[in-house]
C-alpha cells in the first residue's frame, strides 16, 4: 500500500470519528461532542494534506483542535447566549413567585408553612392563619416569602 493510501485510510478514520461524533451529539445533545468533531474533522483534513503525518502527531493534533474548538465555542456562548423558552425551567423555587397557595402550618413572627402542589414549604410574611391564602413574593434560602391576598387583608363582611 502507498503512503498515499496510508493517509487516506487515517484520514477516512478521523472523518468517520468526525461523521460519528455529530451524529452522537444530535442524539445526545450537551453542546460538547460538536467540538470533539471539529477536531477530529480537521485532523482528518490534516491527514489529506499531510500524508506522513505520525499517529502522535495526529494525536496531538486533534488534542490542540479539541482545546481550540472549546474555547472558541465557550467564547462564542459567552457572547452570543443562547436564549431559553423558560430560564427558570430548574429553578423550582423561582417558579413559586407569583403562585396562591394555602397556609398548611399558620404563619406568626417565627414563620410557618404553605401546601404548594404536593409539598409543603417553609415561609415568613404577614401573619396568616391556617387555610389562608396567601401570594409567593419572593424567595430566601429555601424559605418562601409570602404576603396576604388583597381580599384577605381586609375583614370580611359580618354575617347577619
Amino acid at each position: 500500500m502507498t503512503l498515499w493510501g496510508v493517509a487516506i485510510g487515517a484520514a477516512g478514520v478521523w472523518l468517520t470519528a468526525a461523521i460519528l461524533l455529530g451524529i452522537a451529539e444530535l442524539a445526545i445533545p450537551g453542546v460538547f461532542l460538536v467540538f470533539l468533531a471539529i477536531a477530529a474533522a480537521i485532523t482528518g483534513l490534516a491527514l489529506l494534506a499531510l500524508p506522513a503525518l505520525p499517529i502522535a502527531a495526529q494525536i496531538a493534533s486533534f488534542a490542540v483542535w479539541s482545546a481550540v474548538a472549546v474555547l472558541i465555542g465557550k467564547r462564542w456562548y459567552r457572547d452570543y447566549p443562547v436564549d431559553a423558552s423558560d430560564p427558570l425551567l430548574n429553578d423550582r423555587a423561582a417558579r413559586l413567585i407569583g403562585q396562591v397557595v394555602s397556609v398548611e402550618r399558620a404563619i406568626a413572627a417565627d414563620g410557618g408553612r404553605v401546601r404548594v402542589g404536593d409539598g409543603s414549604w417553609p415561609a415568613r410574611g404577614a401573619a396568616a392563619a391556617t387555610g389562608a391564602r396567601v401570594r409567593v413574593v419572593g424567595i430566601d434560602g429555601g424559605t418562601l416569602l409570602v404576603e396576604l391576598l388583597p381580599e384577605m387583608v381586609e375583614a370580611p363582611p359580618a354575617l347577619p
